[in-house]
């Protein structure tokens, strides 16, 4: 049976929300480091490679046994923007809703373990959402400019894909629009095409190389030379009998002329004041996450579970690469992937009821499609009068 729309909603908002458990214990380590210390990463009852420093290590948070992080959080974030609005959003919600959600909404933040706004816990391109609308008060639609360019935005960009469902362009148009208030180069590009790859997922009786297709036609610059280096990596490969590890190696490579960041993704003291090329602007470069988690996509023909557990063991960000391919998938097979036991501990470990928050925003999404389709009846009544004789 064809999945319905909110069967879809339930199957993406899992997706996401599974990556980011899975990929969270294991953020930062290489594909080489994870080999070696886990082996391979399956179960989100994992243990976070950092649990055993002393607290101020690890930046006094928790992960493992199911926690999501930002990524996840985020994302709902968006789904209540939708939910106060109704209606598609552009660069004065992310000045007015998302600054609201992140500086101004409390929350549980399972991470920290305690109740906090989720400006506390997010990475500094994301606490560039408030310093540039409320305290620098800025164009929203100039928001983004000046960020360090990241996955910051494609990372919780998925619910835009699910009020366009189906119509792909419409879904890039309003996440670069409402992006822009965030990021900005291939960081806000990067958002446009997952939104994207979302709204394709959606298509009834679609494929993963059809999203990917799709995804190529709209992308720009170095984000799409990066997905078709990666999509021609990902489609030699498979059928070969190709293991991870090689898999890995090839995408590393691929990805490697259009990301300079490597496996040393950590920041430090000697870092300071060294020049590099990662996180600025420029036309040629493309973040990692997105081309790396279709990649995994296509190399296992769309099945859910292994694309997801692919991408979070080849190292690096893998949270989000979890996110990403999580959330393509899931839109694209329904709630059928959900395994109940994983869910449950997901919603334990995190307070969260992920079932109840996909069907509410199931809601908005129908009545937004609603709203879209009687105005594009209207548009069609007025247009086919202009061509009536006078």
């Amino acid at each position: 049976m064809t999945p319905t729309l909110s069967s879809r909603i339930r199957g993406m908002l899992h997706g996401i929300a599974l990556g980011d458990a899975l990929g969270a214990p294991v953020e930062k380590l290489s594909a080489a480091e994870i080999r070696a210390r886990y082996g391979r990463v399956t179960s989100v009852m994992t243990r976070w490679h950092k649990m055993d420093l002393p607290p101020e290590q690890r930046n006094h948070r928790v992960r493992g046994d199911g926690i999501v992080t930002d990524d996840t959080l985020m994302t709902l974030a968006m789904m209540d923007i939708y939910a106060e609005v109704g209606r598609h959003l552009d660069a004065w919600d992310m000045a007015d809703g998302m600054v609201r959600q992140i500086a101004w909404t409390k929350r549980w933040v399972p991470e920290l373990g305690r109740e906090a706004m989720l400006i506390d816990r997010l990475f500094y391109p994301e606490k560039w959402i408030f310093q540039r609308h409320q305290l620098s008060n800025c164009d929203p639609r100039q928001g983004g400019i000046g960020n360090m360019v990241n996955c910051g935005a494609a990372m919780y960009i998925a619910p835009i894909g699910a009020t366009n469902a189906a119509d792909p362009k419409a879904a890039y148009d309003e996440a670069i629009a409402f992006a822009s208030g965030h990021q900005e180069s291939y960081g806000l590009e990067a958002a446009g095409v997952m939104a994207a790859a979302v709204a394709a997922a959606f298509v009834p009786g679609t494929t993963i190389d059809q999203i990917v297709d799709t995804v190529i036609g709209l992308a720009k610059d170095g984000t799409r030379a990066a997905i078709v280096a990666i999509a021609d990596e990902a489609r030699r490969l498979r059928g070969t009998g190709a293991d991870h590890a090689e898999v890995c190696e090839a995408f590393h490579a691929a990805i490697a002329r259009f990301s300079v960041m490597g496996d040393d993704v950590n920041h430090s003291a000697d870092k300071a004041g060294r020049v590099r090329d990662a996180y600025r602007p420029s036309r040629l470069l493309s973040i990692e996450e997105l081309p790396l988690a279709l990649g995994f996509c296509l190399f296992n023909r769309g099945d859910f579970r292994l694309s997801i557990e692919d991408g979070i063991n080849s190292g690096r960000d893998t949270d989000s690469i979890g996110v990403m391919a999580g959330a393509i998938l899931g839109a694209m097979h329904g709630e059928a992937v959900i395994d109940e036991g994983e869910r449950d501990q997901i919603d334990a470990a995190n307070r969260l009821t992920l079932t109840a928050s996909a069907d509410a925003f199931s809601k908005t999404v129908a009545a937004i499609i609603a709203a879209d389709r009687a105005a594009q009846a209207q548009r069609d009544a007025a247009r086919a009068a202009l061509f009536e004789p006078a």
